[in-house]
């Protein structure tokens, strides 16, 4: 990581201590800024387009930190579901701390000017997980599993703002629903496919029915 990025990180932790009280501002920048001893013209080297490029660091700053957090997890002895399951509820724990400012960033994500950068923030999420969990599609399951938990992702990130259950049960209970119904839908593609396989040809049956007639 260069010294950059590591400023960077530095702010951004500081920043989300302010963001409940001053919102994603100039102002909670700057306190934050202040908090690690520095100045507001480290503000405009580090963060040109301030808060636009804070949460974008932020997203780009804790999906780093959810595959170093489980850098010595023994991933590949999971299944496929449990592999993503712990990979979301990993994401989330860590800002757990910071969920008021997960409520107002989001809020933010329908803005124009901050509508792109949350969609690539998305998708760089749901990659990422998918690359931790041993995915190497380069078909179109690439995009089908991307677009299947960014869904599942964003779904779970609702419920986790308001959960107040002990150790977000509710939560983790709903991440785990989601993905079974995901997880069925393969499975339930394959059976239709299989079943149509059985049918007779259409098209045979109608040349059949045309040589009769």
């Amino acid at each position: 990581m260069s010294s950059k990025d590591a400023k960077r990180d530095a702010i951004v932790l500081a920043t989300l201590t302010h963001v409940p009280f001053d919102g994603w501002t100039v102002e909670a920048l700057q306190r934050g800024a202040a908090d690690e001893g520095m100045t507001s013209a480290d503000v405009d080297v580090l963060f040109p387009d301030r808060s636009r490029g804070v949460i974008r660091h932020w997203l780009q700053m804790a999906d780093r930190q959810m595959l170093e957090d489980l850098a010595d997890a023994d991933l590949k002895s999971l299944r496929i579901r449990d592999r993503i399951s712990l990979l979301v509820r990993t994401r989330l724990k860590r800002w757990a701390p910071h969920r008021e400012a997960v409520r107002r960033a989001l809020a933010l994500s329908v803005l124009p000017g901050y509508s792109e950068d949350s969609l690539r923030g998305a998708y760089a999420t749901v990659d990422a997980m998918w690359r931790a969990a041993g995915d190497r599609s380069t078909d179109f399951n690439f995009y089908t599993k991307r677009g299947l938990l960014a869904a599942i992702y964003s779904s779970t990130l609702l419920v986790w703002l308001d959960d107040r259950s002990e150790g977000c049960a509710d939560t983790w209970a709903f991440l785990d629903r989601r993905i079974a119904t995901v997880m069925k839908v393969p499975k339930a593609q394959s059976q239709v496919k299989e079943a149509l396989s059985r049918l007779p040809n259409p098209l045979s049956l109608l040349r059949r029915s045309r040589r009769t007639a």
